[in-house]
């Protein structure tokens, strides 16, 4: 095994048990690869890399550890912490992915991404994401006073809740268009993403070709991991325990 991909973990002080996942996943499965592909919404919420406090820099030195053995991190922005900044990434010696990207797997090329874009159908979101991204809504953000960006932040997650319960799955799931679309815009066969807690491995109809699209799962009463093998790439769980 070369590379492992995972996402959606949503690393939070409220949920020790994930964090204790994560500090296992490290220190045995992540070790068997030279690749860690982190693929979105690694932590629950991001207010901005002078927000951290002592659980971000506990995550921050397991992954130091990690690049320190001569490793690789590669991590992709979630909807949830796409305000991850440098400071984050020279703390830990990851390297910064975009959303979507390629990348070069047994010699095939494959897509990368965190998913929110394939959701197609939830256009009010889509508006927001572009909005909340743009350089200049992040600058005038990172000049805010702490305060103010964890009264955001609180008021983001709970708007959030509350328009997920009115949204029907299918807003929430990619589209099969938007799938083929990027596929063959970026002339591939297989694409992985996170983002809509539903692992599974799909068949994709292409003009010329059948292509694959994995879906990474969330971390929550399983963790998730695809991993790179002999014969392709194997999408594994394995239980998260509250111990």
């Amino acid at each position: 095994m070369t590379a492992a991909f995972i996402s959606d973990l949503h690393l939070t002080p409220e949920r020790p048990d994930i964090f204790r996942a994560f500090v296992s996943y490290m220190e045995h499965q992540a070790l068997k690869v030279n690749d860690l592909y982190i693929l979105g919404d690694f932590f629950e919420y991001w207010l901005g890399d002078d927000a951290m406090e002592a659980f971000h820099h506990n995550v921050a030195s397991l992954l130091k550890q990690y690049t320190d053995s001569g490793r690789n991190i590669y991590l992709m922005p979630g909807n949830r912490d796409f305000a991850i900044g440098k400071q984050f990434l020279k703390q830990t010696g990851a390297i910064w992915l975009k959303d979507p990207c390629t990348i070069k797997l047994n010699g095939e090329k494959v897509l990368l991404m965190h998913g929110d874009l394939l959701c197609t159908e939830d256009k009010q979101y889509l508006k927001y994401r572009k909005i909340i991204r743009s350089p200049l809504v992040m600058f005038l953000l990172r000049m805010t006073p702490l305060s103010y960006r964890k009264n955001l932040g609180r008021k983001i997650r709970e708007n959030s809740r509350k328009a997920k319960t009115g949204k029907s799955l299918e807003i929430m799931d990619v589209t099969s268009e938007s799938v083929s679309d990027f596929m063959i815009r970026y002339g591939v066969k297989t694409l992985v993403h996170g983002h809509t807690h539903r692992p599974n491995i799909h068949d994709v109809d292409l003009p010329d070709d059948k292509g694959q699209r994995i879906v990474l799962g969330d971390w929550d009463k399983l963790g998730w991991e695809l991993i790179e093998a002999e014969g392709g790439l194997k999408l594994l769980s394995f239980p998260i325990t509250d111990a």
